[in-house]
């Protein structure tokens, strides 16, 4: 079959195993209708759907759009089913970039609006279950292999302990698990951790984020955290130094400063892993996070041994009494081929009630 341009096919999600799971058991027989699923990790730039045939059969004919090639989220669905044609889905679960609170949902940093109600319509699916994005990415998180995975310190994770989650991308994802009682799994929490408020560390950071707030009224973690966020970063490291830069993407300072070739590009993403740091250490200690910190999102994964060596995991750990406790929490970098909320999002239909 011939894709069009717009589409991006990407290799097959195994699903996790029950033990790896250890989420309670889902009746077979309540499930067993519910198949096959058309799943969907819907973020500001890039929407990924996959299908689901049954519980053992993981994330089939997975493709990706940009999200600017069309102008509403049943466009880019209707071009992956006429791309895919099969069987229809009977359920579908949508992981969006965006708090989802009633039947109007509008996505964050994206154009995208839409009604749960209608959708679910138009698609012709018995269930439709929309649900944040990183509480989607949340729950596939036990069910990750260590191929997907690559720590950056600490110790090894505690069993049964809260796991957190955040990830810089578009903008900045936040969740994490909590463990349900007798060691019967964990719980996802969905919440807008990316917009809490952003503080410095430093005369250098105290300086920039000065600079951002003269842009903005509020200077949440997601200004600085995400791709935008490295945009933000990099215009205001020259604005303190007296340059006025050229616009760059973010894409562009990253890459500038993997290669070393722009100063003010090394300066601004050495900041972000810093202020990353310093939000990722606030989310361990909030969650009391000892079974592990996960960075998902579209931009750390990218840095490789870079961000190893950066400065984020001293910041993690600066928390005076409490950097002991930080130092022996584990981080780990998602650096999955394929997002594994489309596998999340598939078990959001049997473990979140209709």
């Amino acid at each position: 079959m011939k894709l069009s341009a717009t589409a991006t096919v990407e290799r097959a999600v195994e699903p996790p195993s029950t033990a790896s799971f250890d989420f309670e058991e889902a009746s077979t027989s309540a499930t067993s209708q519910h198949y096959p699923r058309l799943v969907g990790d819907i973020g500001g730039t890039h929407a990924r759907f996959a299908r689901v045939h049954s519980p053992t059969s993981g994330a089939r004919e997975v493709a990706r759009y940009r999200c600017a090639d069309f102008p509403c989220l049943a466009q880019a669905l209707q071009r992956y089913q006429d791309e895919h044609p099969g069987v229809a889905a009977r359920a579908c679960a949508l992981g969006v970039a965006t708090p989802v609170d009633g039947d109007r949902v509008q996505l964050t940093n994206s154009s995208w609006s839409f009604s749960i109600r209608e959708l679910q319509d138009r698609l012709g699916v018995e269930r439709l279950l929309v649900l944040n994005d990183f509480t989607a990415l949340a729950l596939a998180l036990p069910a990750l292999c260590p191929a997907d995975l690559r720590q950056v310190g600490g110790g090894r994770p505690v069993p049964n302990a809260p796991l957190a989650l955040i990830g810089p991308g578009t903008g900045l994802g936040v969740s994490g698990l909590l463990p349900l009682p007798d060691g019967r799994g964990h719980v996802a929490i969905g919440g807008e951790g990316g917009h809490v408020t952003l503080a410095a560390c430093d005369d250098e950071e105290i300086a920039v984020l000065n600079c951002l707030h003269r842009r903005y009224p509020h200077v949440s973690a997601e200004r600085a955290l995400s791709g935008p966020g490295l945009e933000n970063l990099y215009q205001c490291v020259n604005e303190v130094a007296g340059f006025v830069p050229e616009p760059r993407a973010a894409h562009e300072i990253a890459s500038a400063a993997l290669d070393g070739s722009d100063c003010a590009s090394v300066d601004a993403l050495t900041i972000f892993c810093s202020l990353l740091g310093q939000v990722a250490g606030n989310l361990a200690l909030t969650l009391g996070a000892r079974g592990g910190v996960y960075i998902g999102g579209g931009i750390v994964p990218r840095l490789g041994e870079w961000f190893d060596h950066s400065p984020f995991r001293q910041r993690f750990e600066a928390k005076g009494r409490f950097a002991p406790y930080l130092a022996a929490i584990p981080v780990f970098v998602v650096q999955s081929e394929v997002s594994p909320a489309l596998i999340g999002a598939s078990r959001a239909l049997d473990v979140m009630a209709a």
